[in-house]
């Protein structure tokens, strides 16, 4: 099946650009350049890629982009023209997968999709959707963190990739190298610090204290280690 990226950008020649770039590369493309526009088609179309433009005439991009992460199961790659590391931190930590920072190759922008779309296909082959550990039931289809008294809390795609991550290898060290081949990325001081605050995150969301934590250990210098009891379903 051939995939579908959605592109919402406001300026329409880097729509043409990359919609020209995409389906040379055998994608199906559509192109918004509102956001109320792209939000309505949603509710119509499943892209399997959304490549999302920050500055839009019409609403926050990062609005945008967390409310994707939140509701849809799309690979979420930001294209913008901000390009400090803090940017770059708030729309990982929001729920985007990835981040273009403008100008840019199109040939860059059609690899990293295809990266995502690997990665996205070889998830099925992970088996279950669903694990337990220390009183919690992680939901990945869902994007669900379940407690023991039946209390929900949602977590994005970007913070589901790390804590499956953790979840598939219990109690073993996890590097940062690791965690960056995984989840795809360019390495450096914006992808550690989006590490940080999806860890910190779902510390968070797991109600662990931030000066001792019991699950997710930091190992300083070294990377990180899941200490819970883990059962697949």
């Amino acid at each position: 099946m051939t995939a579908h990226v959605a592109i919402l950008d406001d300026e329409p020649e880097i729509r043409r650009m990359l919609a020209d770039a995409l389906e040379e590369a055998g994608f199906k493309v559509t192109t918004h350049g509102r956001a109320t526009e792209f939000e309505a088609a949603l509710k119509r179309m499943t892209p399997d890629v959304c490549l999302v433009d920050l500055g839009l005439p019409d609403r926050d991009g990062l609005a945008v982009v967390h409310r994707l992460a939140l509701e849809s199961g799309a690979a979420i790659i930001i294209i913008s023209g901000r390009a400090q590391v803090q940017d770059r931190v708030t729309g990982l930590e929001l729920g985007a997968d990835d981040y273009i920072i403008k100008p840019f190759d199109p040939a860059e922008v059609v690899a990293r999709v295809r990266v995502r779309l690997r990665k996205a296909r070889t998830e099925p082959e992970r088996g279950s959707q669903t694990a337990r550990f220390n009183g919690w039931t992680a939901q990945f289809d869902r994007y669900l963190l379940v407690a023991e008294d039946g209390s929900e809390v949602t977590f994005s795609h970007a913070e589901g990739e790390v804590l499956r991550l953790f979840l598939e290898s219990p109690k073993r060290l996890i590097s940062r190298a690791q965690m960056q081949e995984s989840l795809g990325g360019a390495a450096g001081e914006s992808f550690d610090r989006a590490m940080d605050v999806r860890i910190s995150r779902l510390r968070t969301k797991l109600g662990e204290d931030p000066k001792n934590p019991t699950l997710i250990k930091t190992i300083y210098g070294a990377g990180y280690i899941f200490l819970g009891d883990v059962i697949w379903a």
